[in-house]
């Protein structure tokens, strides 16, 4: 399967993980936690068809290894971003641009890449600040589904994690025709 040219940057918490099915340790790192229905099979037919996915999230480390390792899907990321490890959060430019580095991109490639996450004051507004393509999934009713301004206001939404692939294609089929 060739490579292909759109990169996906995936936000975790009710993006991929259901935050309402977290279990923490008494030092608040969450120990196990449930999956969004589809995202596994999300995440694994992405993978199958050659996408680069990178998780670019809000957090401690050691909350993602555990989740991410209890459900088998730790090693379908190319890259692994924590907010712990880069010390800031979304919407900051520093979280982005450590996924590109960490993918050996530069900024020449913010185009190729779409975020995908559920928080638009940071997954999107971040992302739309950098030019990347910005995916909302509104699956979640504990973040707000109304952008408080055109900063928020994402190029793309989904509702649930199966709904990416579709996207995913459509918007890599629209990169390799403008490389052909």
């Amino acid at each position: 399967m060739a490579e292909k040219k759109l990169i996906l940057f995936l936000d975790s918490g009710d993006t991929l993980i259901d935050e309402s099915t977290e279990v923490r340790d008494e030092d608040g790192i969450v120990v196990e936690a449930g999956l969004i229905p589809g995202a596994d099979a999300m995440i694994k037919t992405l993978h199958e068809l050659g996408y680069t996915l990178a998780l670019v999230a809000d957090g401690e480390a050691q909350s993602f290894k555990n989740v991410y390792r209890q459900h088998g899907l730790y090693d379908y990321f190319a890259a692994m971003i924590y907010s712990e490890n880069i010390k800031a959060e979304k919407p900051s430019p520093r979280m982005f641009k450590a996924a590109l580095g960490a993918l050996n991109l530069s900024e020449a490639d913010l185009s190729r890449i779409a975020m995908v996450g559920n928080n638009l004051s940071r997954d999107i507004k971040g992302a739309n600040a950098l030019g990347i393509t910005s995916v909302f999934i509104k699956w979640t009713p504990r973040y707000p589904h109304t952008p408080a301004g055109p900063d928020e206001e994402p190029d793309y939404t989904i509702s649930e994690p199966l709904e990416l692939v579709e996207l995913a294609e459509r918007l890599n089929a629209r990169l390799a025709g403008k490389q052909a």
